[in-house]
């Protein structure tokens, strides 16, 4: 029998099967956003583009790291690790730094890495730094971050569960979140139903546009009305 759970996990084997570029075609087409929402910009990098595409629920905190304006407190990383204990899986941890040093802020590493993995997810979002590369990636952990810092310094987390921005880029609780070495987008819930036609949609068109242009008719034109359809 058929059950959410089967449904949910199918979603996630689909579309781990796209590539992040052509995922975001898909959705274009389906005029849900402007063109311009939804995706990470460049400074958010894939750390680990061998451990293939990244897909998950988000799960969503606000973080301070620098100042030292409060003390850190225990509870709310148990908060924070109950609510990826309770997410739908796969996770991804997205981490929001709201103080005012985010180049010195390192929001993840081996030990946090390791609690996540152990909990259900596959990988952490940040707008800021993570470290313990080497041992991160061996527990094939995904990354995507703005680089690399060596200290926590005073890391805390502050709210979990709220809506945050990752330069920009809304990522509410449970918003789907897909990424590969190409960067990062946020799947629209709207767009789920009708995500697959339109995956093949663009598949076809760009495998005709490739077919043409690799041909011997090729010309420049007799590309006219092919190239924008």
């Amino acid at each position: 029998m058929d059950t959410n759970l089967d449904r949910a996990a199918n979603l996630i084997d689909y579309l781990k099967t796209v590539d992040s570029p052509t995922l975001a075609n898909a959705i274009e087409t389906l005029n849900l956003q402007r063109r311009d929402a939804g995706f990470t910009p460049l400074q958010i990098r894939c750390l680990f583009p061998e451990l293939g595409r990244l897909c998950g629920y988000a799960v969503t905190a606000q973080v301070e790291t620098v100042t030292g304006m409060y003390p850190t407190e225990e509870s709310t990383f148990l908060e924070l690790f109950k609510a990826v204990e309770n997410s739908p899986k796969p996770a991804v941890v997205a981490f929001q730094e709201i103080g005012g040093h985010a180049d010195y802020a390192a929001h993840c590493g081996e030990v946090m890495a390791t609690a996540f993995t152990r909990l259900g997810a596959v990988g952490l979002v940040s707008d800021a730094g993570v470290r313990d590369v080497p041992e991160v990636r061996g527990l094939r952990f995904h990354y995507f971050a703005r680089g690399t810092v060596v200290s926590h310094a005073s890391f805390r987390i502050v709210r979990v569960g709220v809506p945050i921005q990752i330069l920009g880029v809304e990522i509410k609780p449970g918003d789907l979140l897909h990424g590969d070495e190409n960067g990062l987008l946020r799947i629209p819930a709207a767009a789920l139903a009708g995500i697959q036609p339109a995956v093949d949609n663009v598949r076809a068109r760009e495998r005709r546009l490739m077919d043409f242009i690799r041909s011997p008719e090729f010309s420049v034109e007799k590309l006219k009305g092919r190239f924008i359809e």
